[in-house]
């Protein structure tokens, strides 16, 4: 009971995939807004037996868990916890496997059916007990409701509206169990009242991670946002957004598909530390100031020129020094406490 306990409190995250036939442009987006009691979180580049991979990892790194990645294939995929699936004896020392499941289908998979085809021939148990969201450069959207011995898919086309809010129960688990109902009112809520055909990552990160409560807590250690490509594209275009801290008090940097590791030094482990330099900095600014909203605002100020010049950036090699400058302001601003 402890260590189901202790799940509860360290896996609670919030998430959102839309369609890509939902939106104006084709291209799926898929959120995960992480809530986890290790708020130091980095991000990490990877070569699978197929496809490299980047993907965020605890500065705690085991060398084999990640909970969230984007492949060089353009395959995607994050996961939220649930706690109303498991129906077996299997003890719960060994579960809280999906960082793993994670990182070994980053590596091999290429689309949401080979996602599927790999839970088919994985040997059980699986020692999971989770929500999968999933998207490809094909066209592909899922979500996969999974414990230790089986899993029901969800196609987030067939959908009412093209989209699906996601927290921590499930569709097909035991109601009395549900988790994180609160949060998935309010995420619904917030869904219903925006323009899915133009939601991506600002509308996303805006209205929805750093909405505050139940969404927004003290537990909340980053968010990402992956915006696919069009069925059929080339999956380099692929875009990992991600807020490497709490989202009230840090900025989105935008990771490209490049396939290679081209990840900015200050999201990974850096300065003879474990940690990345934007958490350890958005950390100790939340030590200070808590879930400030003015942080938010400020961050958004530098947000908005990352954006317009990220937009010109494309298919050229100027968004690294986009990214410096904008971490470098981000760097200012909380050293001078002026946000």
């Amino acid at each position: 009971m402890l260590l189901s306990l202790m799940s509860v409190h360290s896996y609670c995250c919030t998430s959102v995939i839309i369609s890509g036939k939902a939106r104006h442009d084709g291209r799926p987006v898929m959120m995960k807004h992480r809530d986890t009691e290790d708020p130091n979180n980095r991000m990490e580049w990877f070569m699978g037996p197929k496809y490299s991979f980047k993907a965020l990892v605890n500065s705690t790194f085991d060398g084999r868990s990640v909970w969230a990645g984007m492949n060089s294939a353009g395959f995607c995929i994050i996961n939220t916890a649930t706690y109303d699936l498991k129906d077996d004896d299997v003890p719960y020392s060994e579960m809280d496997q999906e960082g793993v499941l994670m990182f070994n289908a980053l590596g091999i998979c290429e689309s949401v059916e080979d996602f599927q085809n790999y839970l088919d021939t994985l040997t059980k148990p699986w020692h999971v007990e989770a929500n999968f969201g999933v998207i490809d450069a094909f066209g592909g959207a899922a979500y996969f409701e999974a414990n230790n011995h089986e899993y029901v898919r969800f196609n987030v086309a067939d959908e009412p509206g093209g989209y699906m809010v996601v927290t921590n129960f499930t569709r097909t688990g035991r109601k009395d169990d549900r988790l994180g109902v609160d949060r998935w009112e309010k995420a619904c809520d917030i869904m219903e009242g925006i323009d899915v055909s133009h939601a991506g990552h600002k509308v996303l990160f805006n209205e929805i991670s750093r909405s505050y409560l139940p969404i927004l807590r003290d537990i909340s250690a980053c968010s990402i946002v992956m915006e696919g490509v069009p069925s059929g594209s080339d999956p380099s275009e692929t875009v990992m957004w991600t807020i490497c801290g709490c989202p009230s008090n840090c900025i989105y940097v935008p990771l490209r598909n490049t396939g290679r590791d081209d990840i900015p030094a200050f999201m990974k482990s850096s300065l003879g530390s474990e940690n990345a330099e934007i958490c350890d900095i958005a950390l100790r600014y939340k030590s200070s100031f808590g879930l400030e909203p003015g942080c938010v605002n400020n961050c958004r100020l530098i947000e908005n020129k990352l954006d317009r010049g990220f937009d010109a950036s494309i298919g050229n090699k100027k968004y690294s020094r986009i990214t410096r400058k904008a971490f470098k302001a981000f760097k200012n601003i909380s050293a001078s406490r002026k946000y």
